[in-house]
């Protein structure tokens, strides 16, 4: 899911992912209302930044509290929809992903939510939560190609998701795709 100019550039963001911010992020599965496995992801509030109005994962940048990544992720998880620390299994992390627009590398991990309850956004930062069936995401029918404007490349064919329209791209859809490989390998 890396877009081919991206990879073009690949070693001028090697050289900045080195001196990155870092941040955290929850891939979090849960059994809907209907017992059917679903995959949480947000949508971004509409604000002057590199993410504004984007789908992604939960999560955020580490603070010097933080113990590592993982618990950055899981604050994050509390903070962005409600859900407490301690109703996520963290099953596995993922590999990192560097975010050349806003100089960040990002920790993915994946974690299951038992027992869910109502998701409560933090209505400054999250515009709504996007619920994907398990079913939906590893329907291949839902990999598109479409055309985006980023602040280093303008109107550029990127691979993304596409869950009932909200299209997925970039770092989000790489991790994404991470996640199914894996799955693929155990369903």
């Amino acid at each position: 899911m890396v877009p081919e100019f991206r990879l073009k550039i690949k070693n001028r963001f090697n050289v900045q992912a080195e001196t990155a911010r870092r941040a955290g992020v929850m891939a979090l599965f849960y059994a809907d209302e209907n017992l059917r496995t679903s995959l949480l992801l947000i949508l971004r509030k509409t604000y002057e930044g590199v993410h504004s109005n984007q789908i992604g994962f939960p999560g955020g940048k580490e603070e010097e509290d933080d113990a590592d990544l993982l618990e950055t992720a899981l604050r994050e998880t509390h903070e962005e929809v409600g859900v407490l620390p301690k109703h996520i299994e963290v099953i596995k992390p993922l590999s990192e992903v560097y975010i050349a627009p806003s100089n960040f590398v990002v920790s993915p991990f994946i974690g299951l939510y038992k027992n869910k309850n109502q998701f409560v956004i933090q209505e400054d930062e999250v515009e709504t939560i996007v619920e994907v069936l398990l079913t939906d995401f590893m329907n291949d029918a839902n990999l598109v190609f479409t055309q985006i404007s980023t602040s280093y490349a303008k109107k550029v064919k990127v691979p993304a998701f596409n869950f009932d329209g909200h299209i997925v791209w970039g770092a989000t859809a790489m991790m994404l795709s991470e996640i199914k490989t894996l799955l693929k390998q155990v369903l």
